[in-house]
């Protein structure tokens, strides 16, 4: 670290006439920087003139003279406007305007001015403090310029009167400040010292006062400060003498009697007292006030006029409260010392019939049962009347319409009696008015409440809004899951009504109810312990009981029938041929004569599920390499044809995997391996001799497995459409309930055993999900059937197709036949798509080869 002094005395000196020499004022700026952490200090004194040298700011910060304007070097003060600036041409800082340290930083001890020098290309900041010095510019200046002080001329000697001190603005030794007094026979100047802090600046009696000899005293009082040059400040004291007290106020008595009746208004006039002081000016001048002994009852209900001496009331006056009151006045002349003179008022209050009865109710046997018999005691009543005579008798009646009465049972005593039975149902609390009224005229008369309750016996049992609940649950719930709350209100209170809930148990097959459902013993929250199947099981019927706590509780019962509706939650599952019809590959032996469009194999799936979930379709999985297959596969039939006439260029064996989806979401998939085999036209008719005794015994056993499938759905579909059908009439006369809202009207279509079977409900529902707004379904599935039965000219068993489809009418001799259909819902609306591929048979008599084609 480096210091580097700059030091500048400048001199200057001037004169006005003859007779002055004026004070040589020498100003030395010293300015110091020092570089550290990378700042750099200078210091400066207050009151520096414009221009005044700071430091090199441009050399200690290692900047080139010629850089500062290229580098847009600028200099940054926070609150501090343009005190200081720098010399671009030569880098000098200096005192752009005026500096007053202390109207910068008042009477800190430390001042500063913190700069930010900041230059650009590279982009550097420096921090710069400027420290402001201390000059003795500020002389001492007292509160005032003249103090006017009072003393008795009986004070005795050493007697201190305090003086307020000077104040300096400047800091240090320009604010250290001595005292000094006029020359005075009567006073002398106590001053205390840094050490005695406590004590104050004080004139201090020597002689004594006479006011005959001196009325007034003058003297000069002067502060100096300990800078240089010294400056001054005075203030002048003029001390007046006041003439002593030797007389005492008198009264006329020393007692005086007033009769005064209760409640007269604020401001009444009780009496007026006089006394006399043989003093004059302020020794003579009497104040009238309360003697300080007086009780503070008196002083809150009457008021002195200082002046006149005149005693009112200012507060409310009560016989009841004080029969009479005791009032000290004393008289204080404004003498030094003063002097006082006493008296005493005695005020008797006069009774007037001002009070109202009062009520008291004493022994309250609440609450009451509602089960009471009638005459119980429900509350004793007192009342009370301060006046006397008439004006103190009193009469008591009770509110009407209330199952009370009031008995008499002694002098202004009486007991709130029942009267009547109670129904804490009807009426939970009675609000009992009780009005006492006094012989008085006029009379006066109080009114009081008690609130009388009713407590609960337990006489309802919980009651539920409606006997029988209805709940749509989706299958495969979580374990544990919500699915519906029961709530049965119990019209009595508290612990009566405090309803608790459990299942009746019951056995549902082999199982007993409560392994699978469970409710919630305080809220009635009905949870799912397993996950349910709608193919294991589609309808959970079971009743809840409700129980209050009462003695003897009391309880009643509500049926739930829990619906669980179908999810996609089975694969296809795929009819192979050979033992079990198990997995396994379908092959099949295809002679190469076949032409376009000839049936050589078919895929049969079946699925667990039911409605859409249920509805199978196929798809052909591109072969590997992308290598075109002669073969296609029905959208909903499984079968397998082909789709050119076969030749010598096509592969002897082909492997083709068929895709089975089903239309639930997200869709279950199964795949199928078909094997097929070109033969020559020689070998084909044995072969197919041997295929078709073996599909033959797969179409007989697949035809019994179809016919229980179909026969099931129907029985299923219709045992749910007729649930529906009674649900809906049961609802119409009933409320909404919680997790179920009422199905709209069904539509049900059922074809014949080759048809297809459709089925449509608009309907609300909550399931333990709780997802999901309205939802309209639409399901439609094609059962797999023997191709036997899958012909275009089968008679379908619905009035909405009852005419004939002829694909050579319809579409010609296009390879592509399908009817387009739209299926429109309501609420909400929607817009279904639906194809339908009409499959050509041979039905004209120029075609040489038939098939079998299948009918949606």
């Amino acid at each position: 670290m480096r210091t580097k002094h700059c030091g500048l005395e400048m001199e200057f000196s001037w004169g006005i006439g003859q007779d002055y020499r004026r004070l040589l004022l020498s100003l030395l700026f010293l300015a110091t920087w020092k570089v550290g952490s990378g700042q750099v200090r200078y210091s400066v004194p207050e009151e520096a003139k414009h221009g005044t040298f700071v430091g090199r700011i441009a050399q200690d910060l290692g900047l080139e003279l010629a850089e500062l304007v290229p580098r847009l070097f600028r200099v940054a003060s926070k609150g501090r406007g343009d005190l200081l600036e720098v010399n671009l041409q030569n880098g000098i800082l200096f005192v752009n305007s005026r500096i007053d340290r202390e109207e910068l930083c008042g009477r800190s001890a430390e001042c500063s001015i913190h700069l930010e020098v900041i230059v650009d290309r590279p982009l550097q900041v420096f921090h710069v403090e400027v420290e402001v010095k201390d000059i003795n510019d500020n002389p001492p200046v007292f509160p005032g310029t003249q103090k006017n002080l009072f003393m008795a001329e009986s004070r005795p000697l050493d007697s201190r009167f305090p003086l307020e001190g000077a104040s300096d603005a400047d800091i240090g030794a320009n604010a250290l400040l001595t005292y000094t007094l006029s020359p005075s026979d009567y006073f002398s100047l106590e001053k205390p010292s840094y050490e005695e802090r406590v004590k104050r600046l004080a004139l201090v009696l020597r002689k004594p006062l006479d006011r005959e000899e001196a009325p007034e005293i003058f003297l000069v009082l002067t502060a100096s400060d300990g800078g240089k040059p010294e400056l001054t400040g005075t203030v002048q004291l003029l001390v007046k003498v006041l003439d002593a007290n030797d007389n005492a106020p008198a009264f006329d008595r020393t007692l005086y009697e007033v009769k005064l009746l209760e409640n007269v208004p604020n401001g009444t006039l009780v009496i007026k007292l006089n006394a006399s002081d043989l003093d004059e000016g302020l020794n003579g001048n009497i104040t009238y006030s309360f003697s300080t002994d007086i009780l503070p009852n008196v002083k809150s209900k009457f008021y002195i006029d200082p002046i006149t001496g005149e005693i009112m009331v200012k507060g409310y006056i009560d016989f009841e409260e004080s029969k009479s009151y005791e009032i000290l006045v004393e008289g204080i002349d404004k003498g030094q010392p003063p002097l006082s003179g006493h008296c005493t008022v005695m005020v008797e209050v006069g009774d007037t019939n001002d009070n109202v009865p009062v009520m008291e109710f004493k022994s309250l046997s609440l609450p009451i049962r509602e089960d009471a018999p009638l005459g119980t005691v429900i509350a004793l009543i007192s009342v009370s009347d301060l006046d006397s005579s008439v004006n103190g008798q009193v009469t008591c009646t009770l509110s009407p319409s209330v199952p009370f009465r009031l008995v008499s049972t002694f002098k202004n005593y009486y007991s709130l009696v029942l009267d009547s039975a109670l129904d804490r149902e009807t009426v939970a609390n009675y609000e009992v008015g009780v009005t006492a009224r006094d012989g008085g005229s006029p009379s006066l008369s109080a009114t009081a409440s008690v609130s009388v309750e009713v407590a609960d016996v337990n006489d309802n049992a919980p009651a539920f809004a409606q006997p029988e609940y209805t709940v749509l649950v989706k299958e495969n719930n979580p374990p544990g899951c919500h699915i519906f709350t029961v709530s049965a209100r119990d019209a009595d209170a508290q612990e009566n009504a405090l309803v608790s809930y459990s299942l009746v148990e019951r056995r549902v097959g082999e199982r007993a109810l409560s392994s699978y459902v469970s409710v919630h013993a305080e809220s009635g929250k009905v949870y799912a312990l397993q996950p349910l199947d709608h193919e294991e099981l589609e309808l959970l019927q079971f009743q809840v009981s409700a129980r209050d706590a009462g003695v003897p509780p009391l309880g009643s019962n509500v049926t739930l029938q829990v619906f669980v509706l179908d999810e996609n939650d089975n694969a296809p599952a795929l009819l192979l041929p050979g033992p079990g019809g198990g997995a396994g590959a379908l092959s099949q032996l295809v002679a190469r004569s076949v032409g376009a469009g000839h049936v050589v194999a078919k895929v049969r799936a079946v699925d667990g599920d039911s409605g859409y979930n249920a509805w199978l379709s196929y798809e052909l999985q591109p072969a590997v390499g992308g290598a075109r297959s002669p073969f296609r596969v029905g959208l909903y039939t499984g079968e397998i044809s082909t789709t050119r006439a076969l030749d010598e260029a096509d592969a002897p064996r082909h492997r083709l995997l068929v895709l089975v989806k089903d239309h639930g979401e997200p869709a279950l998939t199964a795949t199928a391996t078909v094997l097929l085999s070109l033969e020559d036209s020689g070998q084909a008719p044995k072969a197919s001799s041997r295929a078709s005794t073996g599909a033959a015994d797969a179409e007989a056993a697949l035809v019994d497995v179809n016919v229980y499938l179909i026969i099931a759905i129907c029985a299923v579909s219709s045992l749910l459409v007729l649930t529906l059908l009674l649900y809906t009439a049961l609802r119409c006369s009933a409320p909404p309930s919680e997790g179920a809202c009422g199905p709209g009207k069904p539509t049900l279509v059922c074809s014949s055993a080759v048809g297809s079977w459709s089925y449509s409900q608009q309907r609300r529902q909550k399931v333990c999900s709780g997802e999901g707004p309205p939802k309209a379904d639409l399901m439609a599935f094609s059962p797999s059937v023997p191709d036997s039965g899958d012909r275009e000219d089968q008679q379908p068993a619905t009035e909405e197709s009852l005419s004939k489809i002829d694909r050579e009418e319809l579409c010609g001799r296009s390879l592509e036949c399908s009817i387009h259909l739209e299926v429109i819902v309501d609420r909400p609306l929607q817009v279904f798509h639906g194809e339908v591929e009409v499959k050509d048979i041979n039905d004209n008599p120029r075609r040489f080869l038939r098939q079998k084609q299948t009918l949606f």
